[in-house]
């Protein structure tokens, strides 16, 4: 399904399946407003597919009507309620590889990782990950009846798939949620995290054969290879969220994966060198950047606008002396950049330096700052764009240089890689150091094929001896920055709070500071506990 078709198919349905977000979170319940009712809505295949666009929406898109106004969560800014603007702010954020200035009530409670259950951004994502629960839930009730037709049964695979992956960011940024199935009005009960993660492994297991084979299904929408990437990721947090190793299960499922139709984007679209900031351009549905993305939210600057995905990945990243018409946006909004300790990572690969010896220009392309202008030291966050580099690695330029759909610059076409196949080859390497098996030489590859990417020739392969854990954090880091992993892998290596590992601001001292363990988890929202009474506050908070 191409981002603009899966887009029209949830301007037709907006009508049909509206949920409210309301204060009793996992137990949300859909309306039927108007003349079209659920009943047409799961007429057949052709209106349940219609349906089913709504589910992905969810994922990309804030309400009813576009950018603003009749929003799905009323609790907080309609373009902040998107899913990937909240996945940044919570998952980045707070760690090493970003700040930002704004002055947003509870943004800087981020960096300073000093937040509260009434913060406005986490009780936002809580909805948004509810609401998509909720979405699911009442697609797969409705389309049940139509299961019968082999296209409807995969359509509810996909629905249960998306079910899955908003569960595993509830447990892992709450851990004990409540677990529904099923659209009802009862204030729903507390489940352990574990019971959750069980539910999780179990549903993608039970679905595979059920979604389309690698490669078959429409751009956007999911397929097997999808289900084993995710089964691989979660595997992979097992022994951090339920105290279980499950690294041979990873391995498992990520070398499904990695022998799967899809691949790495390793040449441009003009048949030359690396092709790492093809990713992350305006047109990486059609450039080859989608042979290598298993799952996306899907953007268009025309017909699917919204002020969170890449319109705010672009926006918020260009400030300073950039200029927004370099980025194919007509203006900066001047809010994030990132700190020493992710430039940092990439010393090995420094070509130039200024007068006061900060690095300049890197050999390895995925080192995207933004440096004149910008100081490499922090010294200030709040409302000063300059303190730290800024980041370039999302535009909404295509690969010819010309600017995305939306003429007027205000919108971005740039998907965001949900999942890609990088992150696969980072998560094999990684179990089979922690004990899950598989090949050592392979995972030297397959880190080596990331970097010969980056910096376009072997000259800086590892070697096995080079494979440590650390090093996969860096590598990490390095590959996968502002795309919303960094906070669940530094609680992976019990880095996230310490005092082993500092960054400029952690906790909320310029040096950084570690902080109690108890902030691992985010806080269940207060609004969340006022309106459940089965819900246990998570401790600490």
């Amino acid at each position: 399904m191409n981002k603009k078709n899966i887009y029209q198919l949830f301007c037709c349905l907006i009508a049909v399946i509206s949920f409210s977000a309301c204060n009793s979170g996992l137990d949300q319940t859909p309306t039927d407003p108007d003349s079209f009712t659920q009943q047409d809505v799961f007429a057949n295949a052709t209106e349940a597919k219609s349906a089913l666009a709504k589910l992905y929406a969810g994922l990309a898109l804030t309400g009813q009507t576009g950018p603003a106004g009749n929003a799905d969560i009323s609790s907080i800014d309609e373009g902040t309620s998107q899913f990937t603007r909240l996945l940044y702010i919570l998952n980045d954020l707070p760690t090493d590889l970003a700040v930002n200035g704004w002055g947003d009530a509870g943004l800087s409670d981020f960096h300073d990782m000093d937040w509260t259950a009434s913060n406005g951004f986490i009780e936002g994502m809580y909805y948004r990950l509810a609401l998509e629960v909720s979405y699911c839930n009442s697609f797969i009730e409705n389309a049940t009846a139509l299961s019968d037709d082999a296209d409807v049964k995969q359509y509810i695979a996909e629905a249960r798939f998306l079910r899955a992956y908003a569960y595993s960011y509830l447990i892992d940024f709450f851990g004990n949620v409540p677990l529904v199935t099923q659209v009802s009005t009862d204030t729903p009960e507390q489940s352990t995290r574990t019971d959750i993660f069980n539910f999780i492994a179990s549903e993608l297991l039970d679905i595979q054969d059920d979604l389309a084979a690698s490669g078959a299904n429409e751009y956007g929408r999911v397929d097997q290879v999808a289900d084993w990437a995710l089964l691989s990721r979660i595997y992979l947090n097992a022994e951090t969220w339920i105290g279980e190793d499950k690294y041979a299960d990873c391995v498992t499922y990520a070398q499904k994966v990695i022998t799967s139709t899809y691949h790495l984007n390793t040449v441009d679209a003009n048949g030359n060198g690396s092709a790492y900031d093809e990713l992350f351009m305006a047109d990486n549905n059609t450039n080859g950047a989608q042979n290598e993305f298993i799952f996306t939210a899907n953007f268009d600057g025309v017909n699917s606008r919204s002020y969170g995905g890449s319109t705010f990945l672009v926006h918020a990243n260009v400030g300073g002396t950039m200029d927004a018409g370099a980025f194919g946006i007509n203006g900066g909004w001047a809010g994030n950049r990132t700190t020493k300790a992710l430039v940092s990572k990439f010393d090995d690969a420094i070509t130039e330096k200024d007068a006061d010896n900060n690095p300049t220009a890197w050999s390895d392309s995925r080192a995207m700052f933004y440096t004149d202008g910008q100081s490499y030291e922090i010294n200030t966050i709040a409302n000063t764009f300059t303190d730290g580099y800024a980041v370039t690695k999302f535009t909404n330029l295509k690969s010819d240089g010309e600017m995305g759909n939306d003429a007027t610059g205000n919108y971005v076409d740039t998907d965001v890689p949900l999942i890609r196949v990088a992150e696969v080859y980072l998560n094999y390497a990684e179990a089979v150091l922690r004990g899950g098996g598989g090949s050592t030489s392979d995972a030297v590859n397959y880190i080596n094929q990331l970097r010969e990417r980056g910096y376009g020739d072997t000259t800086h392969a590892i070697t096995t001896s080079d494979l440590t854990l650390d090093f996969i954090l860096n590598e990490r880091a390095r590959e996968l920055y502002w795309e919303g992993f960094r906070r669940t892998d530094l609680i992976r290596y019990g880095y996230f709070t310490s005092s082993s590992y500092l960054w400029p601001f952690k906790g909320g001292v310029s040096s950084g500071t570690g902080t109690d363990d108890y902030r691992n988890l985010y806080p269940i929202p207060s609004n969340i506990l006022s309106v459940n009474p089965n819900l246990t506050q998570n401790s600490g908070y």
